[in-house]
């Protein structure tokens, strides 16, 4: 792709964070921008915003986190007429804390979000684009994917899962004119924290959401098959490659203790 101008793009998690600033950046570039998020409303009000700057906009409110909710999604956006030429599969959500602690609904809901539901969001979309011979696919992981994190077992474990996909279907497509983008944002200011419980001080050197939205969506105009915002975390997810598991593990927990959870 050579611009953005036109292309009707999909955004999961549209209704803030990184999935707001992109569509913000999106309907700038005046694509045509179809947006879900669970809140309607904050939909609807970002539409409005967007639509009046001469954007064209239409939302569909749907909770990702559900079981079938990819398929459900799918339906509904080919019923209206659209094709989808680009996915930005960015909504996601984390939780802090010990395994054994954690809600198993609450469990179960991240793994449907972070990983079944954009693996088959990714699948259905992806013949259109194929017969069409263009589009692409842009999946928001972390730079949790490098490493295991203890107290962030399951996110991480579902970024790693997100990488490794991501990754690999970009492999598979090469030539098709589809490409796959990965990308790995570390510390961010959205609503993550307090959703997943966190400790604010973990968040203290941290990036907007805005520069990490212009990092992933230059990179997939670029055809980038992963890209990880931020020099510092640039050099962290190098690192990680060279660093024994065993003191790996021994160090991230610390860190997660104490600034993620607040214990010292």
């Amino acid at each position: 792709m050579d611009s953005y101008y036109g292309q009707t793009i999909l955004v999961t998690g549209a209704s803030g964070g990184i999935g707001e600033a992109m569509a913000r950046q999106l309907a700038f570039q005046q694509a045509r921008l179809l947006l879900t998020a669970r809140s309607a409303d904050k939909l609807e009000a970002l539409a409005e915003e967007f639509r009046r700057a001469g954007a064209e906009v239409h939302v569909f409110p749907h909770d990702l986190a559900e079981a079938g909710a990819a398929q459900t999604l799918h339906e509904r956006i080919a019923a209206a007429g659209h094709a989808v030429d680009v996915v930005i599969n960015n909504a996601g959500f984390g939780y802090v804390g010990a395994f054994a602690e954690e809600d198993v609904a609450n469990a179960e809901g991240m793994i449907t979000l972070n990983v079944t539901n954009l693996v088959l969001l990714t699948r259905l979309s992806l013949p259109g684009m194929l017969a069409r011979g263009r589009g692409g696919v842009l999946n928001v992981a972390s730079t949790a994917a490098f490493q295991p994190l203890p107290y962030f077992s399951v996110y991480g474990a579902t970024k790693a899962f997100v990488k490794s996909f991501s990754e690999a279907l970009s492999a598979e497509l090469d030539g098709t004119g589809v490409t796959v983008t990965c990308l790995c944002p570390g510390p961010t200011h959205t609503g993550f924290a307090d959703e997943a419980g966190m400790d604010a001080k973990f968040f203290r050197v941290a990036e907007t959401a805005e520069k990490v939205a212009t990092v992933g969506l230059d990179a997939l105009l670029r055809g980038q098959r992963t890209i990880v915002s931020g020099l510092t975390n640039k050099v962290g997810a190098v690192a990680s490659r060279f660093v024994p598991t065993g003191p790996a593990l021994a160090i991230t927990k610390r860190i997660v203790e104490t600034q993620a959870l607040g214990q010292g």
